[in-house]
């Protein structure tokens, strides 16, 4: 059977290459590299402001990553923005928010990867802390026992964390399955879900542990088994 099709989200900025100078549709390498070297296909989700357009991609897809990045906006989860925290990044955060929501409504597998995963706590309705400090660079980060993260990563791990962010009040559902020593929330779940539904706050990407990856990859393989006819 073919690899399970995942799709990553991306974001427009400006770029430059060679006589070029325009907004591109962007993604760090690492992203879908992670993805292939835990068995996955991956394709690229650009910014589509079509009604329905995050619910016609995920349907094609057996699984979706939500990649780390810019701050999200305060007013999504009904704050006021604090003086260190970045500039909007409007567009991406509704493009991602409906990504987020056509997984779950769809029971397609997700990912949230650091901004990811703080968009996971709010699409569900929690809240966020707007800075803290400490945790920029490797860190250990405990998986809570009996969570779908543990079954995957089932000791400490130092992680690769790059993130002045993170998860305060949760939303709707969602359980703390790791957290750093200073208690921050480092990974949530969705237990109650057919799919696997997980936030990361650290990212994946920039370390050499598949298994984050492989628990998406493999939960969308079995997706993908179950829908194709037999």
């Amino acid at each position: 059977m073919s690899r399970p099709v995942i799709g990553i989200s991306t974001y427009q900025d400006p770029a430059r290459w060679g006589v070029w100078e325009m907004p591109a549709v962007l993604l760090p390498a690492a992203y879908p590299r992670l993805v292939r070297a835990a068995g996955g296909l991956a394709v690229l989700l650009p910014p589509d402001e079509a009604e329905d357009a995050a619910g016609e991609a995920v349907a094609a897809l057996d699984g979706v990553v939500i990649a780390g990045g810019a701050d999200v906006e305060p007013v999504r989860y009904g704050a006021d923005p604090d003086p260190r925290t970045g500039p909007p990044a409007r567009e991406r955060d509704a493009w991602e928010l409906a990504l987020i929501r056509a997984a779950i409504e769809q029971d397609v597998p997700l990912l949230g990867i650091c901004r990811g995963m703080q968009l996971l706590n709010v699409a569900l309705g929690g809240t966020l802390h707007q800075h803290l400090d400490g945790h920029t660079g490797g860190h250990p980060v405990d998986p809570v026992p009996g969570t779908a993260y543990a079954a995957a990563v089932p000791e400490q791990t130092t992680v690769p964390a790059y993130h002045h962010q993170a998860v305060d009040r949760l939303g709707t559902g969602l359980i703390a399955s790791a957290h750093a020593p200073d208690g921050t929330v480092e990974a949530l779940e969705l237990p109650d879900h057919e799919s696997l539904v997980l936030g990361v706050q650290w990212h994946p990407e920039m370390g050499e542990d598949l298994r984050v990856m492989t628990a998406l990859v493999d939960a969308a393989g079995r997706r993908r088994r179950e829908r194709t006819p037999v």
